[in-house]
């Protein structure tokens, strides 16, 4: 019982270490930074002296890029943060070897998986099948 008590301490550890991580990510030139947070939401987006020397679809597109590029950054510090407690995690006894007829909940529970970084007009084009180069890439291209 000590070991699940030490085990579950490392794991309210971790969330709180988690919850603080920060990652910035930069794009257009370096004229855009993101900063998002551990769960990948921007939470700063900070313009340089020159972003004037980008137009609107530009800006736009580096804004994404560099959110992207700080979420993917966040998302791996979390999970080097997440290893040792995984590691230890998988030293413990499954339920299923303590309690006979208890299914191993391990193997049944499937991964997560990531959300797309594709917006929502791409993965709309990817479903119906739709020609990219025949639409407009913003709403400024359509006008």
């Amino acid at each position: 019982m000590e070991t699940v008590g030490t085990h579950i301490r490392s794991i309210a550890d971790m969330q709180r270490k988690r919850s603080e991580l920060v990652a910035d990510g930069s794009a257009g030139g370096r004229r855009v930074t993101v900063t998002c947070n551990a769960d990948g939401v921007p939470i700063d987006v900070v313009f340089a002296d020159d972003i004037d020397d980008l137009d609107y679809d530009d800006i736009a597109a580096a804004v994404l890029e560099a959110a992207q590029e700080a979420a993917v950054k966040v998302v791996a510090m979390a999970e080097d943060l997440l290893a040792p407690v995984r590691a230890a995690r998988a030293e413990l006894p499954s339920l299923s070897s303590l309690v006979e007829g208890m299914p191993d909940v391990r193997t049944n529970v499937p991964e997560l998986q990531r959300a797309s970084f594709e917006s929502k007009a791409v993965r709309t084009r990817f479903a119906t099948g739709d020609d990219a180069a025949s639409r407009p890439r913003s709403v400024i291209d359509s006008e």
